[in-house]
Parts: C-alpha cells; structure tokens; sequence
C-alpha cells in the first residue's frame, strides 16, 4: 500500500512497540493500524500497559488535510484525541482503519489512551472532548476577564453558595440592588 499522508512512502507490515500489527511509512514513519488487529491483539493480552513516554516532545506532526484511507480509497474521518491537544487521528470507518501521524502513538501514550485507541473514533469519547473543550474555553474566558487571583476567588465562592442549604437566600442577597431596602 502506498502512503496516503505523504505520497511518497510504502506502507510496510510492522509492529508497534513489538506488540501488534500495522503498518509503517517507510518515509514519513506513520502508521496504518486496523482497529480489529487492536482489538484481537487487547484480548489476548488484557493486562497488557504501555509505558509512558517520558520524553514525550510536542512535536508529534498532523495532517491538516483531509485523507483517503489506503485501502479503500473512501475519505477518512478526523478525530481528535483529547481537549488538551488539537491533534486528531484519521479513521476510516469502511475498513476500520486509524492512521496514526508520525507522533502521534506516543501522544497517545502520554494522554494514557494507548490501550483504548479504538474508543477515540466513539461518538462517547468525542462529545467528552466536546465538552472538555468548552470548559476549557469558558475558563479561559472567565479568566482573561477577572484574572486568575480573581477568577479562583470567584469559583471558590460559587462552589461554597451551591453547597450551601439556604443557597437561595444567599443568591437574593448577593442579587438585590440594597438587600437592607424593603423597597425593590
């Protein structure tokens, strides 16, 4: 099979980490993993935890482009792998195939998503993504606006009201234009 990230290296048959099928551009050195050898190769090892990658640099590359799947020729879907990161693996849902860019797998790693690399392509774990990225956007906003000091004031504040058994009472007084007037 020929590459379909860079066009100009040969997909040959290897083994990640030694331990399940895929394979690896000779040139651009990402890899084709089909979902089923995963999932084949996970049963038979249940137990099976890769190690975290320490040195673990950012450098991992992405494909910004959209792709064909190598075997069948349909475009691939991108999914991205956690909030943290903007980096998204290709899947190609006609034959079950995820292509890893080069990088990638040890981001997986360090995310600890390496012994689960199916479930990224889920409508599950995406909508967590989803939701993770919005909390992250909204805290970012919340504190580009009060300022860190202020923000985690604030929060704790918050937490401490929605705790609290008279939290209506405290929600009107904190509300009230003069919580001292009868007067609305």
């Amino acid at each position: 099979m020929d590459c379909t990230s860079c066009k100009r290296g040969v997909l040959k048959p290897s083994y990640i980490e030694g331990q399940f099928r895929a394979h690896t551009c000779s040139h651009c050195k990402g890899d084709w993993i089909l979902i089923e050898d995963f999932i084949a190769w996970r049963e038979r090892n249940p137990g099976y935890e890769f190690a975290e990658n320490a040195t673990l640099t950012l450098d991992a590359s992405e494909t910004k482009k959209a792709m064909l799947c190598p075997q069948s020729g349909v475009i691939m879907s991108k999914f991205r792998i956690s909030a943290a990161h903007d980096h998204r693996v290709d899947y190609s849902a006609a034959v079950g195939g995820i292509w890893l860019d080069h990088g990638e797998w040890e981001l997986l790693k360090a995310e600890g998503l390496a012994t689960s690399v199916g479930g990224v392509v889920t409508e599950q774990w995406q909508h967590k993504v989803r939701e993770q990225s919005a909390k992250q956007s909204f805290t970012d906003l919340y504190v580009s606006k009060f300022g860190e000091e202020d923000y985690q004031k604030v929060k704790a504040l918050r937490e401490w009201i929605l705790s609290h058994p008279q939290k209506a009472d405290l929600r009107a007084f904190l509300l009230a234009e003069d919580p001292y007037s009868a007067e609305k």
